[in-house]
């Protein structure tokens, strides 16, 4: 399970540098990622080469969240 309010806010950051930088192009990125949907963090996070494997929620989250490990993917 992906932590998409951790990616989310990631993305916002990446894309606010690069706004302040040298791409002001950027703030079209980052009103996409404040609206996206968790699929379309994921696209957006792949498209930007950025690992997902960081965002991966630890099994013992699952387990204060209700979730069972062994049956969730």
């Amino acid at each position: 399970m992906i932590d998409y309010e951790r990616l989310r806010e990631d993305l916002k950051d990446y894309y606010g540098t690069a706004m302040a930088g040298p791409f002001p192009m950027a703030v079209i990125e980052l009103g996409n990622v404040e609206k996206a949907s968790p699929e379309e963090l994921v696209r957006i996070a792949q498209k930007e080469h950025i690992s997902l494997e960081q965002y991966q929620k630890e099994e013992e989250e699952k387990e204060e969240n209700g979730i069972n490990p062994l049956f969730s993917k």
